[in-house]
């Protein structure tokens, strides 16, 4: 068992060092740990066979149609309809720019269902103008990366399909209701820090907004938002599932984009078409060499054998859960968030099974941590893009990012130790769990 170990991450750890693609760096190490069970060919064979069946799942079909339907909502026009809404919504807050941004991108996340898509069009659209508000441009920045994963805990979430695929089938409808209230507070927690620094800073309050302007920006918004509302009214209500309700939304999309506002035509779908495929097979080639590892595990007994290491650190299950924050926040830093799903999930759910935590609630509590993962430095996907885009560099930015580091971090051990936060909404609108 402890071979197994040493092969599955040592050869994991070494070819993502010699710069080896994520996805075939994890597909080659669980080839490398089945030659210790079988032979070449035998090894060869199963990874490819864990991998074949592994993507033949009905609910992996909700994947590429929400990517789609974001790509589709992305060259509509619909950042800007957000972000004139949300301006309306938090203009006359202290800093109100930056809680425009924090709203904005929870609004655009969840649509488009991408922390750096909504990193992009909302921070190139709030960078220009919160420069001639005079905020200082690093502190735009850190709000705009620390925000954009707002959109990954509040549904629709790709995010949360996979962590439903690699659980065994742990409800959807139960996932997305579960994600709300944590994704609220934690741009909640944002703003609350976002403000204290505008004010401290005397940054400038917007105009209140006449109620024309007000019935403008709600009516331009309302359409947009309306994709959250069939998604997720067809999933509580039970007349189609997650992934007839990705189809849903792309029929949605494109009748916003193409009829209504008319911001894309039918030569710019093959295009759009093909950006969503490439992305489609980006995320469904790692999601394939990562089962084929989540076997590699189990073959090796790795799970047991770390369950058994953690639950031996403590009889304490606040401290194990902790340690187990701890290690994410971690993984984190140097790992992006789907293949950080893909590989842990399968590690630390018996361990946490063990000590009864819902398998509902330490998704929420995994994707959380996450979230903060591609926000931080080395590798930080949002960071990187919210630095471009916020025509700032990353040494410049760390500092205004640690008041919203630690107020994450603060808010991710309330979510984890208060599993109702998680559970109310899925508890009362579908009865989970009862």
């Amino acid at each position: 068992m402890s071979y197994a170990i040493w092969v599955l991450f040592g050869s994991f750890v070494i070819f993502m060092a010699m710069g080896v693609p994520i996805a075939f760096a994890i597909g080659s190490a669980a080839t490398l740990t089945f030659l210790l069970f079988m032979g070449v060919e035998q090894s060869v064979f199963i990874v490819a066979q864990q991998m074949a069946s592994g993507l033949d799942s009905f609910t992996l079909l909700a994947i590429p149609f929400f990517i789609l339907a974001g790509n589709i909502m992305n060259h509509g026009g619909i950042a800007m309809r957000l972000i004139n809404f949300a301006k309306v919504l938090a203009g006359r807050l202290p800093g109100a720019l930056a809680h425009c941004n924090v709203l904005a991108n929870m609004m655009f996340g969840s649509i488009s269902g991408s922390a750096v898509a909504s990193a992009a069009a909302v921070g190139g659209v709030m960078a220009p103008l919160q420069d001639r508000e005079g905020y200082d441009r690093s502190f735009s920045a850190a709000v705009n990366i620390a925000s954009c994963p707002t959109g990954l805990l509040i549904p629709p979430s790709a995010t949360l399909i996979v962590y439903s695929l690699i659980t065994g089938g742990t409800s959807i409808a139960a996932l997305f209701v579960a994600g709300y209230l944590p994704g609220l507070l934690m741009g909640l927690g944002i703003m609350i820090v976002a403000g204290i620094i505008a004010k401290r800073r005397g940054y400038p309050v917007s105009p209140r907004p006449s109620l024309n302007e007000f019935w403008v920006a709600a009516r331009d918004a309302v359409l947009p938002l309306g994709l959250i509302v069939v998604i997720m009214g067809g999933i509580i209500s039970g007349v189609f599932t997650a992934t007839e309700a990705s189809a849903a939304a792309v029929i949605y999309a494109l009748v916003l984009a193409l009829v209504w506002y008319r911001e894309i035509s039918l030569r710019d779908l093959p295009r759009i078409i093909i950006e969503s495929a490439v992305t489609t097979s980006v995320v469904l080639l790692m999601i394939g060499a990562s089962i084929a590892m989540s076997r590699a595990m189990a073959f090796g007994m790795i799970p047991n054998t770390i369950s058994d290491v953690l639950l031996n650190l403590s009889d304490n299950p606040l401290m194990i859960l902790l340690a187990i924050n701890i290690t994410l926040l971690l993984i984190g830093t140097f790992m992006d968030m789907t293949p950080a799903l893909l590989i842990f999930t399968p590690i630390f759910l018996p361990v946490v099974g063990d000590l009864g935590m819902d398998p509902v609630h330490f998704g929420i509590v995994m994707t959380f941590n996450l979230c903060i993962g591609i926000c931080t430095p080395p590798v930080g996907s949002a960071l990187f893009v919210g630095c471009s885009v916020g025509g700032t560099s990353i040494a410049k930015v760390i500092k205004p990012l640690l008041p919203l580091y630690a107020v994450l971090v603060s808010l991710l051990l309330v979510v984890t130790y208060v599993p109702e936060i998680s559970l109310f909404l899925p508890r009362l609108l579908l009865g989970y769990g009862l």
